[in-house]
């Protein structure tokens, strides 16, 4: 039984069905060129692990928020900011930050709503974790940092978040990197049915539409995270403290209404808020990125992610896709932080 979940989990079978949802919308195109790890040689080396805590976490109010946020790197250098996802936390990028802070960025870390340190200013503002809210916490940040235009990069959530900056608000935004490519989605896209295998890895999703999934993430939040983590990265062989940095994170008071409200709302189950309806209108358009990207796959992705080729034209400016070898999963810039951190460069000067 072990293994034939195993197997039909790395072999991807669902990205058929969203290769077929995809090419709808006009999203099929050629593959890009993929790069090994071992021709990304500019940045000096670094030992995944190596780190354990950053050299600054903040705090600051931003919007509905106050974010908590790490901060590495010269005040004057070139903004890079980083976006983790669900569920995980900035501990994501723990070896990324000091790497490009001496390569004389200032790497801004946030943890999103629902994360950490970052609490909402008012009790009765509406936990929501729909894509486009997120993306407004983030130019807040900015404005509140005086950030004019920084390096966006991001892994799931983060990710989206990052696709979603960078085609609303491109004005803003330098280059972008983003961990499984072009992510933004619409409530109508996600009503389309999936074959059966493809449905089965979004279990958690379907688990939280109901009301014994919220509680049973109330209860179970690190057991939960720990499984995602072990399905999503399976030769990802992290150890207890690596874990636990991040599992803090999920003592967030608004951490599972902020997680359970995303993935209900991704299936219209519960509404977004009225003042994001233009975003989210222009983001079902799925309009196309056109600042220098890079997008990065690892080669043991146990989450479900589309194939290169169906977003490859979703780029319209300079565009390089990279497949990072060495049993690499979801978590890549945890992961593989040189082959992330080389692409923020490599995008940065594109």
């Amino acid at each position: 039984m072990t293994e034939s979940i195993d197997r039909s989990r790395r072999n991807f079978v669902g990205l058929a069905a969203l290769t077929a949802a995809a090419s709808q919308l006009g999203m099929m195109g050629a593959a890009r060129a993929q790069v090994p790890t071992a021709a990304l040689s500019r940045l000096p080396p670094l030992t995944r692990g190596a780190h354990t805590s950053f050299s600054s976490l903040k705090q600051v109010e931003a919007g509905v928020l106050n974010v908590g946020y790490a901060e590495a790197g010269p005040s004057n250098g070139t903004p890079v900011i980083l976006l983790h996802g669900w569920p995980y936390d900035i501990y994501t990028y723990v070896d990324v930050a000091p790497v490009l802070a001496e390569a004389d960025y200032r790497v801004i870390v946030p943890y999103l709503r629902g994360y950490g340190s970052t609490q909402f200013l008012k009790s009765d503002t509406h936990r929501n974790g729909q894509q486009s809210a997120i993306a407004v916490d983030i130019i807040a940040l900015m404005d509140v940092l005086r950030i004019e235009k920084a390096v966006v990069a991001g892994c799931d959530w983060g990710a989206r978040t990052a696709n979603i900056l960078a085609v609303l608000w491109p004005e803003r935004f330098k280059a972008m990197v983003s961990v499984s490519g072009y992510l933004i989605g619409s409530q109508a896209l996600n009503q389309m049915p999936l074959p059966p295998q493809a449905e089965l890895q979004w279990w958690y999703q379907y688990y939280f539409s109901t009301e014994r999934g919220r509680l049973g993430y109330e209860k179970y939040r690190r057991e939960f995270a720990k499984l995602i983590w072990q399905l999503a990265s399976p030769k990802w062989d992290f150890d207890e403290a690596t874990f636990n940095r991040s599992a803090a994170a999920f003592d967030n008071p608004d951490h599972v209404a902020i997680a359970i409200h995303n993935y209900r709302w991704r299936l219209g189950l519960a509404d977004g808020e009225r003042r994001y309806d233009d975003l989210e209108r222009r983001l079902a358009e799925f309009p196309v990125i056109s600042i220098p990207s890079i997008t990065l796959e690892g080669d043991a992705n146990g989450a479900p992610h589309p194939d290169p080729a169906v977003y490859a034209k979703k780029f319209s400016g300079k565009y390089e896709h990279r497949l990072i070898t060495g049993g690499i999963g979801h978590n890549l810039p945890q992961e593989a932080p040189h082959a992330f951190a080389q692409a923020i460069v490599d995008a940065d000067r594109a």
